[in-house]
């Protein structure tokens, strides 16, 4: 006797309830009948009995090969995770007297990464006496939130932290 499968639905003995509903390896319904006569029943088809749905009252099994079953949920599985998007979180620096210029340079940066679904968090650096007009550094953050408010929402309001101030955008 086998070890029971520890990942991936339960097939031919390791199916613990009496009765399962029946589906056969053309999709015909074959309707309630004993788990025992439904081993029987796949095992002269050829086939396994596999527990597609575990949840349901009573449990559905249909006919198939256990092993093509788990090599095609394999294989699903590892396409979902290669096209799978991870947000990452792209930074952009500044200064609180930035030239009209740099600041368009910025934004574009910031529309390329808004569009590739990523985050933005807007580092504003003080240096020196610029930290006793933090209220330009204010009006500079609020500039940048009305710029891509049709792009992006603002997922973190402007703070302080220490000479910094932060800002984080997020793709709508």
């Amino acid at each position: 006797m086998a070890p029971p499968p520890k990942s991936g639905p339960r097939y031919n003995e390791f199916i613990t309830v009496p009765k399962v509903r029946v589906i056969d390896d053309e999709g015909e319904n074959l309707g309630v009948m004993f788990t025992q006569e439904a081993i029987e029943q796949a095992a002269d088809v050829g086939l396994d009995l596999v527990e597609v749905s575990p949840n349901a009252d009573p449990p559905v099994c249909k006919f198939l090969d256990i092993g093509k079953f788990k090599y095609e949920a394999q294989k699903k599985a590892n396409i979902a995770r290669k096209t799978q998007k991870t947000q990452e979180l792209k930074e952009i620096k500044m200064r609180p007297n930035i030239d009209d210029h740099d600041y368009d340079t910025k934004m574009k940066k910031v529309h390329d990464f808004i569009g590739d679904g990523d985050k933005v968090k807007i580092t504003l650096r003080f240096r020196g006496r610029e930290l006793s007009h933090q209220q330009l550094g204010m009006a500079l953050l609020q500039r940048v939130a009305e710029n891509v408010q049709e792009v992006a929402k603002v997922e973190a309001y402007p703070r302080m932290e220490g000479r910094q101030m932060l800002m984080v955008l997020s793709p709508k």
